[in-house]
């Protein structure tokens, strides 16, 4: 089943080998005894051999729909733009994803508290991050494996060599669960880069149901996983024409979700010293060392695949529509009469779409500004375009609203962010988009000149000075310098991304904080005491 063998070849020899699996898979009797209510899925963990059929069943879908894709260059110039229609597994989708939505919701419903309750403590037991996982978060080796363990992308294991014993133990549920969950994510990620085929054969309604159903009772490994493996090959991948169905349906709830988990753990982590977060609850002592370094790697995790969503969004393929910005000369009052409104945007951009729908707009920003102010420099470079191309349509679109979030909002955040050593690598960048949103917004809105007047160490002749410097000048490049000087100079040399760190390097992936106790007073960080994870373990 070669990717080079003829397109027709691989699709008789994939009908040869799914018939017999369809037969079962699309019976109604398992589905109906297993997945039709929560406790169902008790039932399955105690028919072991069909419960790791169905596991074997999902995996032999997702190798299918990595070793049956169109290599590159194998299509010539005529069937290019048949290539979706013509993927080896297109026909089978249809039935193949139904069931299996059903199975994902289905495991989704045990982390729910209303089921949770009621699951028999081995299931329970289950549920809990396992020691592989554990190892593989906090860098250790991992024990000796035995046979027919199979390896996943996160570095952990599953044991597939007790699947033929009659009792099913703990390990066997865990690793049944996380095996389900890493495979059937990646059937339905590969299966929407066929395009059309995925998006035309489901109701977006029941993909929503299984995927966002218990979105607020996952815990961020798991989070972190379904966005990664479904949720950026939904957006890579979406045909543009159906953007208002798919991304409202999946993107609003994912949205809310992590703005409110991230905005509470990470407010946590940085006054109280623990990031407070569900995968760890249980597993070891509140004040044990290693829960604490674990739920700081499992945090940073996730907002960094949120961020690289975001990043997603903005990505230039998903963007055709978005100007560029003159870069040269004297060229910074915008022509009014040549502003577009935000809708003209919305067809040809996925950030326009986005911030045309205020259901995804509004956390979506709020992730944005609060990540300035996250102690994680990698997240923060990870979100940089979206914020770009945000920054570029409040200078090219007629929307008020955009741009007084702009202006003020991110323009305020952005500071901030240069506050943070954290963000030091990535400072040139964040001077870029101070200057973008001055130079091109304040004689549109005074809130970029407010905004600077507010900075502590600032005075009024000092922001005559630096325009009158702007006016001198036609380079970008310039313009940055005395943007970058001007910062300094109004925060008293207190922004430390832009404090000069030629001759240390310094590991800020993990902040010192002080020691957590449950009463321990709120206090401020000093983002200038940065240890390495290998320092604290």
């Amino acid at each position: 089943m070669a990717s080079a063998a003829g397109i027709q070849q691989q699709q008789e020899v994939l009908a040869w080998l799914l018939e017999p699996l369809s037969q079962q898979w699309t019976q109604l009797e398992w589905q109906n005894n297993y997945l039709s209510e929560p406790l169902g899925l008790i039932r399955l963990c105690s028919e072991t051999a069909f419960m790791w059929s169905i596991f074997h069943t999902v995996t032999f879908f997702e190798k299918a729909l990595k070793r049956s894709g169109i290599k590159k260059g194998s299509l010539n110039l005529q069937n290019i733009s048949t290539a979706s229609t013509i993927h080896p597994m297109a026909s089978h989708l249809s039935w193949m994803l139904p069931p299996l939505l059903k199975l994902l919701r289905a495991v989704h419903s045990l982390w729910s508290p209303s089921i949770s309750q009621m699951l028999p403590g081995e299931i329970k037991a289950a549920m809990t991050m396992g020691n592989a996982e554990r190892y593989s978060l906090l860098g250790e080796g991992n024990p000796k494996l035995s046979k027919g363990a199979l390896t996943f992308m996160d570095g952990s294991h599953i044991d597939t060599s007790r699947e033929g014993h009659t009792e099913t133990n703990e390990a066997d549920i865990r690793n049944w669960l996380k095996g389900i969950r890493d495979s059937g994510y990646n059937v339905l990620g590969l299966s929407m880069t066929i395009g059309d085929p995925f998006f035309k054969c489901l109701d977006v309604h029941s993909v929503g149901v299984a995927l966002m159903e218990n979105i607020q009772s996952m815990e961020f490994r798991h989070a972190r996983q379904l966005v990664h493996s479904a949720l950026i090959p939904l957006v890579k991948h979406c045909p543009m024409e159906m953007w208002e169905v798919w991304l409202e349906k999946l993107l609003h709830p994912l949205f809310i979700h992590a703005q409110q988990t991230l905005t509470f753990s990470w407010s946590s982590l940085l006054h109280e010293g623990k990031a407070k977060v569900p995968d760890v609850l249980g597993i070891l002592a509140e004040a044990d060392l290693k829960a604490e370094v674990m739920e700081e790697k499992l945090l940073r995790d996730l907002t960094r695949e949120t961020c690289v969503l975001l990043s997603t969004l903005a990505s230039p393929g998903l963007n055709t529509g978005l100007p560029t910005l003159e870069q040269s000369g004297h060229a910074i009052r915008v022509d009014l009469s040549s502003l577009k409104e935000l809708d003209a945007f919305a067809s040809n951009s996925m950030v326009g779409f986005l911030l045309k729908h205020n259901g995804l707009a509004v956390p979506a920003l709020q992730i944005c500004l609060e990540a300035f102010t996250w102690t994680d420099g990698e997240a923060v470079s990870k979100v940089l375009s979206f914020c770009g191309s945000v920054i570029l349509l409040a200078i090219s679109a007629n929307n008020v609203q955009l741009r007084e979030f702009v202006s003020k909002d991110l323009f305020s955040a952005i500071i901030k962010g240069l506050a943070l050593e954290s963000n030091a690598f990535i400072s040139a960048d964040l001077v870029g988009f101070c200057r973008e949103i001055f130079m091109y917004l304040c004689d549109r809105d005074p809130a970029p000149r407010q905004v600077l007047l507010s900075l502590p160490c600032i005075k009024p002749q000092d922001l005559v000075a630096f325009e009158e410097a702007l006016t001198k000048t036609g380079s970008p490049k310039e313009q940055k310098q005395h943007m970058k000087s001007l910062l300094l100079l109004a925060t008293g040399n207190r922004l430390k991304a832009l404090a000069a760190q030629k001759s240390v390097n310094i590991i800020t992936n993990v902040t010192m904080r002080p020691r957590s106790s449950v009463n321990a007073p709120e206090t401020r960080i000093d983002e200038g005491d940065t240890v390495g994870l290998a320092a604290i373990l």
